[in-house]
């Protein structure tokens, strides 16, 4: 049975300034957040995925590179389910997954219309996408062979002037999700719901937003079972 570890990642208000948008029936705008290193390569602009986005993109930020990561396919300018993340904090437990396993990922979401009964009432966190893990994670690419290099030749990691990603994951399954999964209680988005209490083993005490969460297999089964149904919203 497999196993998930979901991360942050995502806009804020610190990286560009704002939040993607939450509406009131689930549905979401993923925004990537700046990209901060030099480029080998031109890569999508913010005001490249201003024409395909449910939400406002400042002007002066039109011509900021993105860092596109994690990749989804089917999310403009990406072409498979690729991730990859320099830091230790997030690296170590998603290089601990094995092929089967699922990276999930969290976002911090701005409520954009009043909030509906789920719904806490400025911003919240939010799982927004995951992908089930087609090999094990990648810790050495210089050791992978060409063709499984070019796996992650669209990666935002690899298009960095130097690589720098200390794992790299490949998904066969799964992207974004059409509706957001609440993490924060309705009350506000600092408090922590019963997805990561009751069902990851963080304690949901402190910033518990900015943490991976990590999900065994038998919680990682009810999770899926609340992304498909959105029992959630009962709970």
């Amino acid at each position: 049975m497999s196993r998930a570890v979901a991360v942050n990642i995502g806009a804020n208000t610190n990286e560009p300034g704002f939040r993607g948008p939450v509406f009131a029936d689930g549905r979401f705008a993923f925004v990537p957040i700046p990209e901060s290193e030099p480029t080998r390569e031109p890569v999508p602009t913010y005001g490249d995925l201003a024409a395909h986005l449910p939400v406002e993109i400042p002007e002066p930020l039109w011509e900021t590179s993105v860092h596109l990561d994690p990749e989804f396919a089917g999310y403009p300018y990406c072409e498979r389910h690729t991730y990859g993340d320099p830091h230790g904090v997030k690296a170590r437990p998603l290089a601990d997954l094995e092929r089967g396993d699922w990276a999930l990922f969290y976002a911090t979401l701005a409520t954009a219309d009043d909030p509906a009964g789920w719904q806490p009432p400025e911003w919240g966190a939010y799982l927004v996408g995951g992908f089930r893990l087609a090999r094990d994670p990648v810790t050495d690419y210089d050791a992978l062979g060409a063709d499984e290099q070019t796996v992650f030749a669209n990666n935002a990691h690899l298009k960095r002037a130097e690589m720098d990603a200390a794992v790299l994951l490949h998904g066969d399954a799964g992207g974004l999700f059409e509706r957001a999964v609440p993490l924060s209680d309705p009350t506000g988005g600092t408090a922590a719901n019963r997805v990561v209490t009751d069902l990851s083993s963080d304690s949901g005490k402190g910033p518990w937003w900015r943490r991976p969460l990590r999900f065994d297999a038998d919680a990682t089964a009810r999770l899926h079972a609340f992304v498909a149904t959105r029992s959630f919203e009962r709970r």
